[in-house]
Protein backbone atom coordinates (compact mmCIF):
# COMPACT_ATOMS: atom_id res chain seq x y z
CA UNK A 1 0.00 0.00 0.00
CA UNK A 2 1.50 3.44 -0.68
CA UNK A 3 1.88 6.36 1.95
CA UNK A 4 -1.14 8.33 0.34
CA UNK A 5 -3.57 5.60 0.71
CA UNK A 6 -2.04 4.59 3.82
CA UNK A 7 -2.65 8.14 5.21
CA UNK A 8 -7.13 7.87 5.15
CA UNK A 9 -6.84 4.43 6.34
CA UNK A 10 -5.06 5.53 9.31
CA UNK A 11 -7.15 8.89 9.62
CA UNK A 12 -10.07 6.49 9.38
CA UNK A 13 -11.10 4.28 10.98
CA UNK A 14 -7.53 3.29 13.03
CA UNK A 15 -7.33 6.58 14.56
CA UNK A 16 -10.60 7.03 16.20
CA UNK A 17 -10.39 3.53 16.97
CA UNK A 18 -6.81 3.89 18.90
CA UNK A 19 -8.48 7.08 20.65
CA UNK A 20 -11.54 4.83 21.70
CA UNK A 21 -9.30 2.24 23.00
CA UNK A 22 -6.79 4.76 24.67
CA UNK A 23 -10.21 6.38 26.91
CA UNK A 24 -11.66 3.44 27.30
CA UNK A 25 -7.91 1.89 29.37
CA UNK A 26 -7.85 4.87 31.02
CA UNK A 27 -12.35 5.05 31.88
CA UNK A 28 -11.14 1.29 33.03
CA UNK A 29 -8.59 3.10 35.25
CA UNK A 30 -10.58 5.91 36.33
CA UNK A 31 -13.29 3.06 37.35
CA UNK A 32 -11.14 1.46 39.85
CA UNK A 33 -9.73 4.28 41.69
CA UNK A 34 -13.49 5.74 41.76
CA UNK A 35 -14.15 2.70 42.99
CA UNK A 36 -11.79 2.73 45.52
CA UNK A 37 -12.33 6.12 46.67
CA UNK A 38 -15.94 5.28 47.48
CA UNK A 39 -15.62 1.84 49.22
CA UNK A 40 -12.85 3.75 51.37
CA UNK A 41 -15.32 6.53 52.09
CA UNK A 42 -18.21 4.39 53.25
CA UNK A 43 -15.97 1.87 55.32
CA UNK A 44 -14.18 5.21 57.28
CA UNK A 45 -16.82 6.34 57.96
CA UNK A 46 -18.63 2.81 59.43
CA UNK A 47 -15.50 2.25 61.30
CA UNK A 48 -15.74 5.37 62.71
CA UNK A 49 -18.97 5.80 63.52
CA UNK A 50 -20.84 2.53 62.68
CA UNK A 51 -20.17 -0.92 64.23
CA UNK A 52 -17.39 -1.44 61.91
CA UNK A 53 -15.41 0.42 64.85
CA UNK A 54 -14.84 -3.32 66.34
CA UNK A 55 -13.17 -4.78 63.40
CA UNK A 56 -9.82 -5.52 63.16
CA UNK A 57 -7.30 -3.48 60.81
CA UNK A 58 -7.23 -6.84 58.76
CA UNK A 59 -11.03 -7.68 58.73
CA UNK A 60 -11.61 -4.16 57.40
CA UNK A 61 -9.02 -4.76 54.80
CA UNK A 62 -10.65 -7.92 53.39
CA UNK A 63 -13.96 -6.49 53.21
CA UNK A 64 -13.13 -2.94 51.68
CA UNK A 65 -11.25 -5.37 49.17
CA UNK A 66 -13.87 -7.73 48.71
CA UNK A 67 -16.65 -4.75 47.94
CA UNK A 68 -13.98 -2.94 46.01
CA UNK A 69 -13.47 -6.13 43.56
CA UNK A 70 -17.33 -6.58 42.66
CA UNK A 71 -17.90 -3.06 42.02
CA UNK A 72 -15.00 -2.41 39.67
CA UNK A 73 -15.83 -5.51 37.63
CA UNK A 74 -19.29 -4.63 37.12
CA UNK A 75 -18.31 -0.86 35.96
CA UNK A 76 -15.13 -1.92 34.22
CA UNK A 77 -17.52 -4.91 32.11
CA UNK A 78 -19.98 -1.78 31.10
CA UNK A 79 -17.18 0.23 29.83
CA UNK A 80 -15.33 -2.66 28.22
CA UNK A 81 -19.20 -3.60 26.41
CA UNK A 82 -19.49 0.15 25.19
CA UNK A 83 -15.78 0.56 24.01
CA UNK A 84 -16.52 -2.91 22.16
CA UNK A 85 -19.40 -0.91 20.31
CA UNK A 86 -17.87 1.96 19.55
CA UNK A 87 -15.25 0.35 18.01
CA UNK A 88 -17.47 -1.80 15.74
CA UNK A 89 -19.23 1.09 14.64
CA UNK A 90 -16.08 2.57 13.25
CA UNK A 91 -15.08 -0.31 11.59
CA UNK A 92 -18.78 0.13 9.61
CA UNK A 93 -20.37 -2.48 11.48
CA UNK A 94 -23.67 -2.28 11.85
CA UNK A 95 -24.45 -2.93 15.63
CA UNK A 96 -28.09 -2.05 15.79
CA UNK A 97 -29.67 -5.64 15.95
CA UNK A 98 -26.44 -6.58 18.65
CA UNK A 99 -27.68 -3.97 21.16
CA UNK A 100 -31.09 -4.97 20.32
CA UNK A 101 -29.93 -8.55 21.33
CA UNK A 102 -28.31 -7.36 23.95
CA UNK A 103 -31.43 -5.78 25.19
CA UNK A 104 -33.29 -8.69 24.86
CA UNK A 105 -30.85 -10.48 27.06
CA UNK A 106 -30.01 -7.99 29.37
CA UNK A 107 -33.93 -8.46 30.43
CA UNK A 108 -33.99 -11.61 30.20
CA UNK A 109 -31.25 -12.24 32.50
CA UNK A 110 -32.53 -9.47 34.85
CA UNK A 111 -35.87 -11.60 35.25
CA UNK A 112 -33.70 -14.90 35.60
CA UNK A 113 -30.99 -13.17 37.93
CA UNK A 114 -32.92 -10.55 40.04
CA UNK A 115 -32.57 -12.77 43.26
CA UNK A 116 -28.81 -13.13 42.28
CA UNK A 117 -28.36 -9.03 41.92
CA UNK A 118 -30.40 -8.95 45.35
CA UNK A 119 -28.12 -11.31 46.51
CA UNK A 120 -25.16 -9.58 46.12
CA UNK A 121 -26.53 -6.15 46.87
CA UNK A 122 -27.55 -7.69 50.05
CA UNK A 123 -24.33 -9.13 50.59
CA UNK A 124 -22.19 -6.04 49.96
CA UNK A 125 -24.75 -3.84 52.43
CA UNK A 126 -24.19 -6.54 55.14
CA UNK A 127 -20.04 -5.82 54.83
CA UNK A 128 -20.10 -2.07 54.84
CA UNK A 129 -22.30 -2.16 57.43
CA UNK A 130 -20.79 -4.94 59.71
CA UNK A 131 -24.05 -6.52 60.77
CA UNK A 132 -22.45 -9.65 61.65
CA UNK A 133 -19.28 -11.32 60.91
CA UNK A 134 -17.68 -14.59 60.96
CA UNK A 135 -17.78 -16.41 64.35
CA UNK A 136 -20.85 -14.23 65.71
CA UNK A 137 -24.11 -15.83 66.68
CA UNK A 138 -26.94 -14.50 64.74
CA UNK A 139 -31.07 -15.42 63.42
CA UNK A 140 -31.33 -14.65 59.64
CA UNK A 141 -34.14 -16.11 58.15
CA UNK A 142 -35.65 -18.11 60.94
CA UNK A 143 -32.62 -19.57 61.43
CA UNK A 144 -30.34 -19.73 64.08
CA UNK A 145 -26.77 -20.17 64.29
CA UNK A 146 -22.94 -19.16 64.34
CA UNK A 147 -21.58 -17.62 61.25
CA UNK A 148 -19.20 -20.08 59.74
CA UNK A 149 -18.92 -18.45 56.49
CA UNK A 150 -19.49 -15.07 54.91
CA UNK A 151 -19.89 -13.78 51.02
CA UNK A 152 -21.58 -11.82 48.84
CA UNK A 153 -23.96 -13.93 47.52
CA UNK A 154 -24.88 -16.20 50.98
CA UNK A 155 -24.20 -16.77 54.46
CA UNK A 156 -23.43 -20.08 56.18
CA UNK A 157 -24.21 -21.08 59.99
CA UNK A 158 -24.26 -23.77 61.98
CA UNK A 159 -27.01 -24.18 64.56
CA UNK A 160 -26.95 -25.49 67.93
CA UNK A 161 -27.50 -29.46 66.65
CA UNK A 162 -24.46 -29.10 63.88
CA UNK A 163 -26.62 -28.62 61.22
CA UNK A 164 -24.91 -26.37 58.45
CA UNK A 165 -27.85 -24.02 56.88
CA UNK A 166 -26.77 -21.92 53.84
CA UNK A 167 -28.81 -18.59 53.55
CA UNK A 168 -29.09 -16.30 50.63
CA UNK A 169 -28.13 -12.88 51.22
CA UNK A 170 -31.91 -11.81 49.68
CA UNK A 171 -33.08 -13.42 52.61
CA UNK A 172 -31.94 -12.04 55.05
CA UNK A 173 -34.52 -8.70 55.56
CA UNK A 174 -33.50 -9.00 59.52
CA UNK A 175 -30.83 -9.95 61.19
CA UNK A 176 -30.47 -10.60 65.18
CA UNK A 177 -27.20 -10.53 66.06
CA UNK A 178 -26.61 -12.25 69.48
CA UNK A 179 -22.98 -11.43 70.33
CA UNK A 180 -22.79 -8.07 69.79
CA UNK A 181 -19.82 -6.28 72.58
CA UNK A 182 -22.54 -7.62 75.47
CA UNK A 183 -25.70 -9.34 76.08
CA UNK A 184 -28.62 -9.47 79.14
CA UNK A 185 -28.85 -11.80 82.05
CA UNK A 186 -32.66 -11.89 81.79
CA UNK A 187 -34.01 -14.50 84.23
CA UNK A 188 -37.53 -15.15 85.51
CA UNK A 189 -38.02 -16.83 89.00
CA UNK A 190 -41.47 -17.60 90.74
CA UNK A 191 -41.73 -17.99 94.45
CA UNK A 192 -44.37 -20.00 96.27
CA UNK A 193 -47.39 -17.24 97.54
CA UNK A 194 -46.81 -16.44 101.26
CA UNK A 195 -43.09 -16.39 100.83
CA UNK A 196 -41.11 -13.10 102.23
CA UNK A 197 -40.36 -11.45 98.97
CA UNK A 198 -37.75 -9.01 100.70
CA UNK A 199 -36.00 -12.20 101.75
CA UNK A 200 -35.92 -13.76 98.56
CA UNK A 201 -35.29 -10.76 96.39
CA UNK A 202 -31.76 -10.54 99.25
CA UNK A 203 -31.13 -14.20 98.66
CA UNK A 204 -30.85 -13.17 94.81
CA UNK A 205 -29.08 -10.12 95.01
CA UNK A 206 -26.33 -12.41 97.44
CA UNK A 207 -26.15 -14.77 94.80
CA UNK A 208 -25.35 -12.11 92.10
CA UNK A 209 -22.65 -10.30 94.01
CA UNK A 210 -20.99 -13.42 94.78
CA UNK A 211 -20.78 -14.26 91.03
CA UNK A 212 -19.26 -10.44 90.55
CA UNK A 213 -16.74 -11.67 93.47
CA UNK A 214 -16.07 -14.70 91.73
CA UNK A 215 -12.83 -15.08 90.30
CA UNK A 216 -13.72 -16.89 86.89
CA UNK A 217 -16.54 -14.34 86.45
CA UNK A 218 -15.66 -11.17 87.93
CA UNK A 219 -14.02 -10.29 84.21
CA UNK A 220 -17.11 -11.96 82.51
CA UNK A 221 -19.93 -9.80 84.17
CA UNK A 222 -20.14 -6.41 83.55
CA UNK A 223 -23.48 -5.66 85.85
CA UNK A 224 -24.18 -8.67 88.61
CA UNK A 225 -27.72 -10.34 88.23
CA UNK A 226 -30.39 -8.80 90.41
CA UNK A 227 -33.99 -8.46 91.10
CA UNK A 228 -35.35 -5.58 88.79
CA UNK A 229 -38.73 -6.19 89.48
CA UNK A 230 -42.09 -8.11 90.62
CA UNK A 231 -42.96 -9.26 87.07
CA UNK A 232 -45.85 -10.89 87.44
CA UNK A 233 -48.18 -12.30 90.34
CA UNK A 234 -49.97 -15.33 89.06
CA UNK A 235 -52.03 -18.45 90.46
CA UNK A 236 -48.98 -20.73 91.29
CA UNK A 237 -46.65 -18.06 92.49
CA UNK A 238 -44.42 -14.59 92.32
CA UNK A 239 -42.64 -13.79 89.98
CA UNK A 240 -39.26 -11.63 90.15
CA UNK A 241 -37.65 -10.63 86.61
CA UNK A 242 -33.78 -10.53 87.60
CA UNK A 243 -31.37 -8.75 85.15
CA UNK A 244 -27.92 -8.05 84.51
CA UNK A 245 -24.57 -7.51 81.94
CA UNK A 246 -22.08 -9.96 80.46
CA UNK A 247 -19.64 -10.31 77.80
CA UNK A 248 -22.17 -11.35 74.63
CA UNK A 249 -20.10 -14.67 73.74
CA UNK A 250 -20.29 -15.15 77.86
CA UNK A 251 -24.21 -15.31 78.28
CA UNK A 252 -25.12 -18.96 78.07
CA UNK A 253 -23.06 -19.90 79.83
CA UNK A 254 -23.63 -17.05 82.82
CA UNK A 255 -27.45 -18.06 82.50
CA UNK A 256 -26.77 -21.54 83.53
CA UNK A 257 -24.25 -20.72 86.54
CA UNK A 258 -26.89 -17.91 88.05
CA UNK A 259 -29.46 -21.07 87.66
CA UNK A 260 -27.28 -23.50 89.46
CA UNK A 261 -26.23 -20.71 92.09
CA UNK A 262 -29.80 -20.04 92.39
CA UNK A 263 -31.04 -23.27 93.34
CA UNK A 264 -28.55 -23.81 95.52
CA UNK A 265 -29.01 -20.97 97.44
CA UNK A 266 -32.85 -21.41 97.78
CA UNK A 267 -32.94 -24.84 98.95
CA UNK A 268 -30.15 -23.57 101.71
CA UNK A 269 -32.56 -20.35 103.17
CA UNK A 270 -35.84 -21.92 102.49
CA UNK A 271 -37.42 -20.14 99.65
CA UNK A 272 -39.56 -22.78 98.24
CA UNK A 273 -40.05 -22.71 94.19
CA UNK A 274 -44.09 -24.03 93.36
CA UNK A 275 -44.74 -26.98 92.09
CA UNK A 276 -48.35 -28.35 90.15
CA UNK A 277 -50.02 -30.37 92.22
CA UNK A 278 -52.74 -32.71 90.81
CA UNK A 279 -55.90 -33.98 92.72
CA UNK A 280 -56.67 -37.71 93.55
CA UNK A 281 -60.16 -38.68 94.13
CA UNK A 282 -60.68 -41.98 96.01
CA UNK A 283 -63.42 -43.64 96.46
CA UNK A 284 -64.56 -46.59 99.02
CA UNK A 285 -62.54 -49.60 98.22
CA UNK A 286 -65.27 -52.12 99.15
CA UNK A 287 -68.01 -50.38 97.11
CA UNK A 288 -70.45 -50.89 99.54
CA UNK A 289 -72.61 -48.05 99.04
CA UNK A 290 -72.25 -44.32 97.42
CA UNK A 291 -69.57 -42.69 99.67
CA UNK A 292 -69.01 -39.44 98.09
CA UNK A 293 -65.03 -39.19 96.53
CA UNK A 294 -62.11 -38.42 98.66
CA UNK A 295 -59.83 -35.60 97.42
CA UNK A 296 -55.70 -36.11 98.39
CA UNK A 297 -53.42 -33.46 96.94
CA UNK A 298 -50.55 -34.97 95.55
CA UNK A 299 -47.31 -32.71 94.24
CA UNK A 300 -45.73 -33.79 91.17
CA UNK A 301 -42.48 -35.44 92.27
CA UNK A 302 -44.01 -35.57 95.81
CA UNK A 303 -45.90 -37.77 98.15
CA UNK A 304 -49.46 -37.50 98.51
CA UNK A 305 -51.00 -35.64 101.22
CA UNK A 306 -54.69 -36.22 102.25
CA UNK A 307 -57.45 -33.73 102.85
CA UNK A 308 -58.14 -33.71 106.55
CA UNK A 309 -60.48 -36.79 107.39
CA UNK A 310 -59.23 -39.05 104.45
CA UNK A 311 -57.98 -42.34 104.35
CA UNK A 312 -55.17 -43.21 101.96
CA UNK A 313 -56.15 -43.27 98.25
CA UNK A 314 -56.12 -46.96 97.73
CA UNK A 315 -58.29 -46.80 94.50
CA UNK A 316 -58.48 -43.62 92.21
CA UNK A 317 -61.60 -43.21 90.43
Amino acid sequence: MRPEELWPVLVNPVGPILIIVVAGLIVLRGVRLFVRGVVKALFDREASEGTAQELSAIELKKRAGTIEALGTRVLQGFVVVIVGLMVLEKLNVNVGPAIAGLGVVGIAVGFGAQSLVKDYFNGALILIENQFSIGDVVTVAEVTGTVEDLTLRRTTLRDLDGVVHTVPNSEITVSSNRTRTWARINQDVTIEHGTDVDRAIAVIDAVGRAMEGDPIWKRRLLEPPRVERIEAIGEYGVTLKILGSVRAIDQWAAGGELRKRLLAAFTEHGVAIPRPQRVVLARDPDGAGPRPPEAFVEPLGGPATATPGSGPPEAAG
